[in-house]
């Protein structure tokens, strides 16, 4: 798909200028001071207790993320896939949206944020000036019911200090990496899914208690591993479904069946959540690119089709943290920021591109998440100030994402010594002060 310029350059020139001035504000290097208040140092780790410290897109050995689809290809077909009209994916995107309770627009979050204080109420989300439309929390691991007194209260705290803030709660659930990202043979393990399947149990019947609407992120990296490992057949991956929850009986015990069963659980247990799978740039590549009608495809009949949303990543931490190369989590090959003018590549249309494909093979809308919070800098700046422009280039074209299939966007840290809202100057507060004077709407 050929991109048009975009409307929304003109309707949020407001907030294009607040950005600039935070970049100004933050310097040229990210090395500038801290925003008012801040302590110098991220208090806790950007990952919840629990985490393995590599999630999202970066805990793969995969493609170039930027090594898509050029923007100028038209977007492949897809054998037996949806195809929706641009006007039932808008009709989509729509009632994913009122199931959530929120408005017809491109929706913003922030998440990981819990940075100083166990109190669920002092998550940085809740004190930016403006009210946001989402706020995500991990679950990480298999103890992390264990985290609170009371099991699985976790989500009970969160969600409601969520709803006393007028935000709807997220919750991605990262079980899966317990023991160890891309040991795939623990899924056929009865004892580790005896363990797992009591975790997700206790996900959805704390949200089936809490009554109002959540969205569900389930087990990022998973999925792209399965497909990575078992090839375009679900059938290659064996894992522990049906034999284990009751619900689910019938169920293929492999990757489709797992995938399918989740999904089940929530619309059993908890039906006001708003449930999503991840679709991961290194599931599936083709002359050494991601594929996204190949990732599409696999996502869809693992049981993306079946849930409300596909969640999608443009990367999982700071450019600027992979370009340094001194922290032991940013240690990747690639080129990690994106041309903003779209004339070289890798580049956000191309992103964009392999988005509305994946749009395009799951039939559901998109949700990006853990999108990183840097500050364009001439230098790629140092822990808690490494520099992305991806903050600078969304807000600014809004549209674009919605053309492509978007419902939202949410910030947030992928690891620790990322870029955050108490150490970007002030861009994420600015950023979205100006988007919610002028919010994009799904058509």
């Amino acid at each position: 798909m050929q991109y048009q310029p975009c409307r929304s350059t003109v309707l949020h020139s407001a907030t294009l200028a607040l950005l600039v001035a935070a970049s100004a504000a933050c310097g040229s290097a990210p090395e500038a001071d801290l925003a008012p208040g801040s302590s110098g140092e991220l208090a806790s780790a950007s990952i919840n207790p629990g985490a393995s410290g590599a999630t999202g897109e970066g805990a793969a050995p995969a493609a170039d993320p930027g090594a898509v689809v050029p923007a100028s290809a038209a977007p492949p077909e897809v054998a037996g896939a949806p195809a929706p009209h641009a006007a039932e994916a808008a009709a989509a995107a729509r009632a994913v949206l009122a199931k959530l309770g929120l408005p017809s627009r491109f929706v913003i979050g922030l998440g990981n944020d819990a940075y100083a204080s166990g109190d669920a109420d002092r998550a940085h989300a809740y004190s930016l000036g403006t009210k946001l439309d989402l706020h995500y929390m991990y679950l990480s691991g298999l103890d992390w019911p264990s985290w609170t007194a009371s099991p699985g209260a976790y989500v009970k705290q969160h969600a409601e200090a969520a709803r006393r803030h007028g935000v709807v709660p997220m919750f991605t659930l990262y079980q899966a990496a317990a023991g160890g990202e891309a040991r795939l043979a623990n899924f056929a393990d009865a004892a580790f899914m005896t363990r797992y399947w009591a975790g997700a149990r206790t996900m959805f019947e704390q949200l089936g208690a809490f009554a109002d609407p959540a969205v569900v992120h389930l087990e990022p990296d998973l999925w792209g591993y399965a497909q990575q490992q078992g090839g375009d057949d679900p059938s290659r991956v064996p894992m522990k479904v049906g034999s284990l929850v009751p619900e689910c009986k019938g169920l293929p015990e492999d990757v489709s069946g797992m995938g399918k069963c989740l999904v089940r659980l929530a619309r059993s247990i908890s039906p006001k959540v708003v449930v999503g799978l991840s679709a991961s740039t290194f599931g599936a590549t083709t002359d050494g690119k991601s594929d996204p009608a190949r990732v599409g495809k696999y996502v869809a009949a693992i049981g993306g089709a079946d849930a409300d949303v596909v969640v999608v990543e443009t990367l999982d931490r700071d450019a600027g943290c992979f370009e340094a190369a001194k922290d032991s989590l940013c240690q990747r090959a690639g080129t990690f920021t994106w041309d903003e003018t779209n004339a070289a590549h890798p580049n956000f249309h191309d992103h964009l591109a392999w988005a509305k494909t994946i749009r395009e093979a799951t039939g559901r809308p998109l949700l990006w998440w853990q999108m990183p919070l840097g500050v364009p800098s001439s230098s790629s700046g140092s822990a808690g100030r490494y520099r992305d422009n991806r903050v600078r280039y969304l807000f600014s074209h809004v549209e674009e994402f919605v053309d492509a299939g978007g419902i939202g966007a949410v910030f947030g840290t992928g690891a620790p010594n990322q870029t955050t809202p108490l150490t970007d100057g002030g861009q994420f507060a600015q950023a979205t002060a100006g988007y919610a004077a002028g919010p994009v709407a799904i058509p």
